[in-house]
C-alpha cells in the first residue's frame, strides 16, 4: 500500500506542475483515492475501520479546522480592506512624503510587503498594482521591474506572520505556534525578523534599479477612504491573534479551534457590516462571498486527506530517514540541503503541499540529527516561501504580475523574469539563512 499511495502522490505532484490551473482537480481525485483505498482495505492507509469511523478521522484529526477558519475569516477581512480604499489613502502618503522617485518607489514596495504580512499575496498584488502603474504614468517608467518588485516582496513578507499565508498557517499548526511566537520564540528571534533581514536586503536590491528613476520628489492625487471599519477589524484580528497566545483556555474546542474561529467570527462580522453597514443587500454580498478564494480552500481540503494518507502509511518517515543519512549527521549539510531543495523545488511547485508534506520530515530529521526542530523548520519555511520568487510561475502573486504587464502592453518572457528573479532570491535568502543560522544553528 505504500508503493500505491507514493505513486499516487507522485502522479499528483506532476500534475500540479504541469496543470497548475487545475490544482483542485488532481487534488480532489488524490484524496478521493486514498478515501476510496481506505475503504476497500479498512487500516490500509488510514487506521480506521468502517466507514464512519474514517470520516470522523478525517474530519476530525486529518483536516486542520482551525487553518480553515483562519483563512477564511482572513480572506474576508483582506477583501473588505481592499474595498476601503485605506491602502491607496497610505500609499498616498507615503509617495508625497518621499524625498525622491527611488524612495518612493521602493517605499510602495515596502508597504506592499507590510501589507502581505496580514493579506493574502494576491489580493496585495492587485490593491496595490494600480498605485504602482499610476506612479509609473506620471513618471515615465517602464513598470516591469516595478510590478515584479510588487509580486516578489508580497511572497517575501506573506511568510512573517500567522495570518500572512496558508503555509504559515500550516506551519503554526505543526510546531503548535502561536500568533506571538512568529516573533519571538524560546526567548530568541524568531520567522517574522528572520524575513525582514531578507525584506531589507530586498529593499536595497530594487533600489538599485530605481535610484536613478530621478532625483525630484513626486506627488500623487488624494484617495478618498471609503470606511475605516475594515481597517480596525484588521487591527482587532491582530490584536486578538495576540491576545489568544497568552491566554490560558481550557482543553477542548476553544483550545484547539478558538484562533480559527476568532477570525472567522471576525469576518461574518465583516460581511454583515458590507451588507447592512454598507448597504450593499444580498445580491451585492453574495458576490463579494462568491469572489472570495474558494479555490484554494478546496485545494487544502484535498491535500490534507493526501499528506494525511502519506504520513500514516509511514512514507514521511522513510523519507525524513532518508534524509538524515544522505546528511551525514551534519547539522549544517541538513540545514543547507533542505534550505536549496525548498528553494528550487517551489519555484515550480506550490510551496502548500510541499510545506505540508516536508514539515514532519523536518521535524523528524531535527530530532534524528538531535538539533533544535526550528532551525529546519524555519529553513524549510524560509525556502518554499522565498524560493517562489524564483520563477514567475513560483507563486500565484507571479503569475498575477505577468498578466498585469501582458495587458499594459509589457509582455515578459520567462528568461526576463529568471534575470531578475534568480539573483533576488539568492540574496533575500541568504540573508534570511544568516539570521536564522545564527540565532538557531
Amino acid at each position: 500500500m505504500k508503493w500505491v499511495v507514493l505513486a499516487a502522490s507522485v502522479a499528483m505532484y506532476a500534475l500540479l506542475i504541469m496543470f497548475q490551473n487545475r490544482k483542485v482537480w488532481f487534488t480532489t481525485a488524490a484524496a478521493a483515492l486514498m478515501v476510496g483505498l481506505s475503504l476497500a482495505w479498512p487500516g490500509a492507509v488510514f487506521a480506521t475501520t468502517g466507514g464512519k469511523a474514517l470520516l470522523a478521522h478525517l474530519a476530525g484529526e486529518v483536516i486542520n479546522w482551525n487553518v480553515l477558519g483562519i483563512y477564511i475569516g482572513s480572506m474576508v477581512i483582506a477583501a473588505l480592506f481592499i474595498y476601503s480604499n485605506v491602502p491607496a489613502r497610505f500609499a498616498e502618503g507615503i509617495v508625497n512624503s518621499s524625498r525622491n522617485t527611488g524612495l518612493a518607489i521602493v517605499a510602495i514596495l515596502a508597504m506592499t510587503g507590510l501589507i502581505s504580512v496580514f493579506v493574502e499575496n494576491v489580493a496585495t498584488v492587485l490593491v496595490m498594482a494600480p498605485i504602482a502603474l499610476a506612479l509609473c504614468r506620471t513618471l515615465r517608467l517602464n513598470p516591469t521591474f516595478f510590478m515584479m518588485g510588487l509580486a516578489m516582496m508580497s511572497n517575501l513578507e506573506g511568510t512573517a506572520t500567522l495570518v500572512g499565508d496558508p503555509p504559515s498557517m500550516i506551519f503554526a499548526s505543526y510546531a503548535g505556534y502561536t500568533f506571538n511566537d512568529f516573533f519571538f520564540h524560546g526567548g530568541r528571534i524568531s520567522i517574522f525578523f528572520i524575513i525582514q533581514m531578507g525584506m531589507l536586503v530586498g529593499c536595497v536590491f530594487f533600489y538599485c534599479f530605481f535610484a536613478r528613476a530621478g532625483r525630484e520628489r513626486v506627488r500623487v492625487g488624494h484617495e478618498e477612504v471609503v470606511s475605516w471599519v475594515p481597517f480596525w477589524l484588521l487591527v482587532a484580528m491582530v490584536a486578538g491573534l495576540a491576545g489568544l497566545s497568552f491566554a490560558q483556555l481550557p482543553e477542548g474546542v476553544l483550545k484547539t479551534y478558538g484562533a480559527g474561529l476568532f477570525v472567522l467570527g471576525l469576518g461574518v462580522v465583516g460581511v454583515a457590516w458590507y451588507w447592512v453597514g454598507q448597504r450593499k443587500g444580498h445580491k451585492a454580498t453574495a458576490v463579494m462571498v462568491r469572489e472570495l478564494d474558494w479555490e484554494t480552500i478546496f485545494f487544502l481540503l484535498g491535500i490534507f486527506v493526501v499528506i494525511g494518507a502519506i504520513d500514516e502509511t509511514g512514507l514521511l518517515g522513510d523519507l525524513a530517514r532518508g534524509l538524515s543519512v544522505l546528511t551525514g549527521g551534519s547539522k549544517g549539510v541538513a540545514f543547507a540541503v533542505v534550505l536549496a531543495v525548498s528553494i528550487v523545488i517551489s519555484g515550480f511547485v506550490d510551496n502548500v503541499p510541499y510545506i505540508m508534506a516536508m514539515l514532519p520530515v523536518a521535524g523528524q530529521m531535527a530530532a534524528g540529527l538531535g538539533v533544535e526542530r526550528e532551525l529546519l523548520l524555519f529553513a524549510l519555511l524560509v525556502g518554499s516561501c522565498l524560493g517562489g520568487n524564483l520563477t514567475p510561475f513560483g507563486a500565484s502573486a507571479n503569475v498575477v504580475a505577468m498578466g498585469i504587464l501582458r495587458r499594459e502592453g509589457h509582455p515578459m518572457e520567462v528568461s526576463g523574469w529568471l534575470k531578475i528573479g534568480v539573483p533576488f532570491t539568492l540574496l533575500t535568502t541568504a540573508a534570511a539563512a544568516a539570521l536564522l543560522w545564527g540565532g538557531w544553528g
